[in-house]
């Protein structure tokens, strides 16, 4: 029977001097009451009915997520939810010492982690105006971790990561914000509008303007066309005019039938050309010499004022 009883003594005595400890904790071990050692993981022997386990530590990253509000430098209110991502510093003894002791129970530890956090957010906040929170997002981040690393240090944490999922205001406030923005697109629209109309009205008038420079520059070509042809035309007559009287003079003509012949292609020319045009001419015989002196009385005086 005691051989019974010394054998299940023996055996609890093993049983409770054994210890696994689990990947990503570790176990902080006291001696009545008094801080002695640290186990990692894996399997562990202490000290039995000495050595207590008096707490297991994750030294895994722990996520939290927040939601709190604050008050902006113009009194309006803006609601956060963020993610906040912490672990233990690293695991030497003072470090886990301090995770160890510095709290009473995990959930005192998660009450003043959280406020801390706030109470950072809502210090930047408050020294912004409302449009200016949106624009601050990464600042708040930065700001806090600047603020509170060293406080989280004290107790043997770290802050991984802060990440503000969203910044909401107040219903009235975004629909302000709302209203601000609608305007702004339609004076930027209108503008641009505006500066459309300007440059097709000014494409227009330099269209209508080279297009008027263009039928200038062919006008002028025309009329200088015109002036040449005329000028040839002309060139023509005369040559045409002086060989036909010389030929008539050499044979004894009267060289009036040329004058004669031009009356003639003229009056022709005003009858199959003319265009509703009324054109008295005199036809007499009477008529006939007097337009042909008169002919002939400027011929001469062409002569002799070429002389």
């Amino acid at each position: 029977m005691y051989l019974i009883i010394a054998i299940v003594i023996i055996v609890l005595i093993i049983f409770t001097a054994v210890q696994t400890v689990q990947q990503g904790t570790v176990v902080v071990i006291t001696v009545f009451g008094k801080y002695k050692r640290i186990l990692q993981p894996g399997l562990n022997m202490k000290i039995p009915l000495i050595e207590q386990v008096y707490k297991r530590i994750s030294i895994q990253n722990r996520s939290v997520e927040l939601e709190f509000q604050a008050v902006t430098i113009d009194q309006a209110n803006v609601y956060f939810k963020s993610m906040l991502l912490f672990s233990v510093m690293d695991q030497d003894d003072e470090t886990i010492q301090k995770v160890a002791f510095k709290f009473f129970s995990e959930k005192d530890l998660m009450q003043a982690l959280i406020r801390t956090i706030e109470g950072s957010i809502r210090a930047f906040v408050a020294s912004k105006k409302q449009a200016e929170v949106l624009a601050s997002r990464k600042e708040i981040v930065d700001f806090v971790k600047d603020q509170i690393d060293h406080t989280l240090s004290t107790w043997g944490y770290h802050l991984q990561d802060l990440q503000i999922n969203d910044i909401t205001f107040d219903q009235a406030i975004i629909e302000s914000m709302s209203k601000v923005v609608a305007s702004n697109n339609l004076k930027a629209a209108a503008e641009n509008e505006g500066q459309a109309l300007l440059i097709t009205k000014t494409k227009a008038a330099e269209a209508e303007g080279n297009a008027i420079k263009i039928s200038a520059e062919a006008e002028k070509q025309a009329a200088l066309l015109r002036g040449e042809g005329v000028a040839l035309f002309r060139q023509a007559v005369a040559k045409g005019m002086s060989n036909a009287a010389e030929e008539m003079k050499q044979a004894n003509l009267d060289t009036n039938v040329i004058l004669f012949s031009m009356w003639t292609e003229a009056v022709k020319n005003f009858a199959e050309y003319g265009k509703g045009n009324v054109i008295f001419l005199d036809g007499s015989p009477n008529g006939m010499e007097a337009t042909m002196k008169q002919i002939q009385a400027m011929m001469i005086k062409k002569k002799s004022e070429t002389k």
